[in-house]
């Protein structure tokens, strides 16, 4: 019998009020693969993630993980499911008043009760895998630049060897230069780990690089999914509007105009 997908959201939809967010969403990641989700600003991308880790609540529809239903869980099931999950968060979302290595620790001292030291030892160990030397353990996140924030944050997400790993726009705010040394750790980082990704981002060079599989979001609901190979010949008029990048085409910008 082949496994269950990784995660599968069936029907999801997501309403603050009058205003629909997410309108039906259908989208399945596979174990042991990078999918990354594509599209515009105010599309959806950020609450249909914040779905899946139970930051909110659908209005409707299904989220399973591992093939188990995750919608309307109790908090003490919550917290099992979110053992399984790693989280880059677009802006790093670093402590200021923590020590890089206790910002990589801190699921591991205040998640699991790990002891101190064993935790520092691991977080050396993350920081060595993005790049980072133990001597950048003892600095304060304030005196590191946007790219390294951006590779601790990396490391803190893979703490605790986590089979899932979310990417909130993994390089927004770095040079083109860094952007891609991000976007390699990312792959590095996933395959030696064997886990399963689901990014969102708007940045198509990033894209390019970190996915198996792309889907593109448009109004709430996946309007393409397939190989990211097939990205630029898939035929989808909204997706080949935005992966070139152009004002002309059926999604229309709301520009005011004096």
């Amino acid at each position: 019998m082949a496994a269950s997908p990784k995660i599968q959201l069936t029907d999801v939809h997501k309403s603050f009020g009058p205003k629909t967010v997410l309108d039906g969403i259908n989208l399945t990641v596979e174990q042991g693969r990078s999918m990354v989700v594509i599209g515009g600003s105010g599309t959806g991308k950020s609450v249909m993630l914040k779905c899946i880790l139970g930051l909110i609540h659908p209005t409707s529809g299904s989220i399973k993980v591992d093939g188990e239903e995750v919608t309307g869980i109790s908090e003490r099931e919550r917290e099992q499911v979110l053992k399984k999950f790693g989280m880059l968060f677009q802006s790093a979302a670093l402590f200021d008043s923590l020590k890089v290595w206790e910002n990589v620790a801190f699921a591991l001292v205040q998640g699991e009760n790990m002891p101190r030291a064993q935790a520092k030892d691991i977080a050396i160990e993350k920081l060595a895998k993005v790049g980072l030397s133990a001597d950048v353990g003892e600095l304060n996140p304030s005196e590191l630049s946007g790219g390294m924030q951006k590779r601790v944050g990396l490391a803190r997400a893979i703490a605790h060897d986590p089979e899932i790993v979310f990417f909130d726009e993994p390089t927004t705010g770095l040079d083109p230069i860094m952007a891609d040394v991000i976007n390699e750790l990312i792959v590095d980082t996933v395959k030696d780990m064997g886990a399963t990704a689901l990014s969102i981002t708007h940045d198509m060079a990033s894209a390019r690089k970190i996915a198996d599989h792309m889907a593109m979001i448009y109004k709430g609901q996946i309007i393409w999914t397939g190989d990211a190979s097939e990205v630029d010949s898939c035929g989808n008029p909204y997706v080949d509007q935005f992966v070139n990048g152009r004002a002309e085409g059926p999604i229309q910008m709301e520009v005011l105009k004096a």
